[in-house]
């Protein structure tokens, strides 16, 4: 079997990621996976599977990309793939719109992946129409019914985002080496209630309720320090200025950390006492806080989107009202006492090898 990814490029970042975990277990699996984007730092890595990159620039939002149509309806009529799997909106356009030029007894069947709560308009719909959909939560399921009614309810199957097992469990925790060089970076988090907020610095994360959070905290006499951990793209610094400016005005400046973004999550999971999620609109899946919860590590997060799921199965008492800055500082204040036990280890469906087989066998479906 042949599968052919489409995604605009191969920089850091969740669809990225879970291209690489794709072609990570297909491969070992002896699918063929051939990769088109317009390249990026992860090539190496997703070369390294076995997987071929292809580069072409399908992802710019740009009436110029149309020129890729034709050109890649000719790859797929040279590569032949048995499944052409669409990740992103730009590229999902460029792809069916090549495949209405191949005939039909030699088009790829179609599958393409919700991996966001894209804005619901003509443009996204494109994302609803492969003949197969995959929705990375039961939120996300509901949103394309909601907002998609064509697609018919059939042709959505739900396949969430998964964690390595073997990587993120409950026996990992980071080597005393690291923990001395943590510290030695960031002294100022040694002996503190440390609080991670992962991921890029968007509006989207919702660092700014950190603010409130740790003035409540430390009016009660809590060493609160929150952890941002994550890239701040260019175009986004004035936004992390605006945060910063809103920490100095509330007091607690001195009690964040910006590390940048870091290769070694695990550890940084390991290494502070909770992670949050801060995010006001839901998030379609949450890949950080469930490795956070893999690893045995205590989660508060808003109450809807994938992390809602999440901390419904895995750690109930970590869900508090969307928005509700003063619920959360509330119940930090009680886990800096007590801190619970996430449920583990991760069951189905939220396994790698979970989320590889049920690839596989929708793959497999569709070739029948």
């Amino acid at each position: 079997m042949k599968v052919m990814h489409l995604l605009p490029s191969l920089s850091s970042g969740g669809v990225e990621q879970v291209v690489l975990e794709l072609c990570e277990g297909l491969c070992a699996r002896g699918v063929e996976n051939v990769v088109v984007s317009a390249g990026g730092s992860m090539v190496p890595a997703i070369e390294a599977t076995g997987a071929r990159h292809i580069t072409r620039p399908i992802g710019k939002k740009s009436l110029l990309t149309l020129l890729q149509v034709g050109k890649t309806a000719r790859l797929i009529r040279e590569e032949k793939p048995d499944i052409l799997h669409l990740h992103s909106r730009v590229p999902a356009w460029v792809g069916q719109l090549a495949c209405k030029r191949i005939p039909a007894a030699e088009r790829p069947a179609i599958v393409s992946s919700f991996h966001g709560f894209h804005s619901v308009n003509a443009y996204s719909a494109i994302m609803a129409k492969g003949d197969r959909v995959i929705a990375v939560s039961r939120c996300m399921r509901q949103h394309i019914l909601d907002n998609y009614p064509a697609t018919p309810e059939s042709s959505i199957v739900v396949i969430p985002n998964s964690v390595d097992a073997a990587r993120f469990n409950t026996s990992y925790k980071p080597t005393p080496e690291w923990l001395d060089k943590w510290y030695t970076d960031y002294p100022e988090l040694k002996s503190k209630y440390t609080l991670c907020l992962p991921g890029r610095i968007t509006r989207l994360k919702g660092a700014p309720h950190l603010g409130p959070i740790l003035s409540y905290l430390r009016s009660k006499g809590i060493p609160a320090h929150a952890v941002v951990v994550g890239e701040t793209k260019k175009g986004k610094e004035a936004y992390r200025e605006e945060v910063q400016a809103g920490f100095a005005a509330a007091g607690v400046a001195d009690c964040v950390t910006w590390t940048g973004h870091r290769r070694d999550l695990a550890d940084v999971l390991c290494a502070c006492d909770v992670t949050l999620s801060l995010t006001l609109q839901p998030e379609s899946f949450g890949k950080t806080t469930l490795e956070a919860l893999s690893l045995g590590r205590p989660v508060a997060g808003y109450e809807h989107g994938g992390v809602g799921e999440q901390l419904q199965l895995f750690l109930p008492e970590g869900m508090v009202p969307t928005g509700d800055t003063q619920a959360m500082a509330e119940l930090l204040e009680k886990w800096y006492s007590t801190r619970p036990v996430p449920l583990a280890p991760i069951p189905a469906p939220y396994r790698r090898e979970d989320m590889i087989q049920a690839h596989i066998d929708l793959y497999e479906e569709l070739r029948k």
